[in-house]
């Protein structure tokens, strides 16, 4: 069986907004890239080809929608629903792409839910994603193949998770609303409005960089952006829905994971260790493409992203979109791997380089 990973896509409204204006939230532009990537993999030698695609979470940007110009925190089922029907039409070629490829033999979609794609729990939006894909898709909060453990790998950040057992919360009127952690609600209440002069500012790595470069070279801007931050930390401490996940260590947290961008390569070890059946863990989460190989035959590995990403490293000084993701060739009687990589997709002229390889 070929299991293929991708994470961190993005999906906004689209490239543009119904006025004709550039749309700044969105992230995604590689629609006709993607459907040639699903038309591989699913047609010529692929076409009876075992594959398992993992949308390995924050696919749907839903926490960058607004509905009816209202950008909300209070997030309920069906607004959810509307906000999937929005990226719909602004993405009408990556959605036909999942349908398309769960209509030929022996394809399989699991989507693993993430941060920016949290939504994506309610059954209401579960059954809109089968509507319009197919019945093949499934969904989980992580997930165990022969020996393969993937999760987006957002769990491990307090500023971008909460307990399982709170991940809803009666909200107004009953509703069942999303429990939102820090960094979601930040996203929605605050990061639009940065976004606006500086649009490219949540893409910036190291973030810690780009915060110093501001400070001493754009000063103005990083003094609106330090007071706007401020306001919202302090606001936030009092919000009804908002307030049960803050608290003075949980906030010391918050700060130093704003500027720190993680690395998950401990992190998998951990799960190797705890688990001895895997030999295996696919993380997202960082946009940051890795890779490791572990003692005793075991890996690790996080699919980076689609988007657009400047650094502030000279010496990987860059703005350009790595369409990776990871596949890995499995023996599904014996749950042994037979292969994995990391590849970058180049199209049908040339489908892909591998950037690394357990071969």
């Amino acid at each position: 069986m070929l299991l293929l990973v991708v994470s961190d896509l993005h999906l906004g409204k689209g490239k543009f907004l119904k006025n004709g204006q550039l749309n700044i939230l969105e992230d995604f532009f590689e629609d006709d890239r993607f459907q040639e990537f699903t038309d591989y993999y699913s047609s010529g030698k692929h076409y009876w080809t075992h594959c398992h695609l993992v949308l390995n979470g924050d696919i749907l940007n839903l926490i960058q929608i607004d509905v009816d110009g209202v950008f909300s925190s209070i997030i309920d089922g069906e607004i959810t629903v509307r906000a999937i029907e929005q990226i719909e039409k602004g993405h009408p070629v990556f959605f036909d792409a999942l349908k398309k490829f769960l209509a030929t033999p022996n394809k399989k979609i699991t989507y693993v839910i993430g941060n920016h794609d949290s939504g994506i729990a309610f059954d209401e939006a579960q059954r809109k994603l089968k509507d319009m894909v197919g019945e093949g898709i499934e969904f989980a909060f992580e997930l165990n193949v022969d020996g393969v453990h993937i999760e987006h790998g957002h769990r491990f950040e307090v500023i971008n998770t909460v307990p399982p057992h709170k991940f809803f919360l009666d909200g107004p009127n009953g509703k069942k609303i999303l429990n939102l952690p820090w960094g979601s609600l930040f996203c929605i209440n605050v990061l639009p409005m940065l976004k606006k002069e500086r649009p490219m500012i949540d893409k910036v790595r190291p973030m810690s960089s780009y915060i110093k470069w501001s400070f001493f070279n754009d000063f103005a801007y990083f003094f609106r952006m330090f007071l706007t931050v401020f306001k919202y930390f302090v606001r936030t401490n009092f919000d009804t829905y908002t307030k049960q996940n803050r608290n003075f260590q949980t906030t010391l947290k918050v700060l130093k994971q704003i500027t720190i961008y993680p690395r998950y390569e401990k992190k998998a070890k951990s799960i190797l260790k705890r688990n001895p059946d895997l030999h295996t863990v696919v993380m997202g989460h960082t946009h940051v493409q890795e890779w490791r190989r572990f003692p005793e035959g075991k890996y690790y590995f996080n699919t980076g992203t689609w988007n657009m990403i400047p650094s502030m490293d000279a010496a990987l000084h860059e703005s350009a979109a790595n369409l990776t993701y990871c596949a890995i060739d499995l023996h599904s009687r014996s749950k042994t791997i037979r292969s994995g990589s990391l590849n970058v997709w180049q199209g049908n002229w040339r489908p892909f380089r591998e950037e690394v390889s357990t071969s």
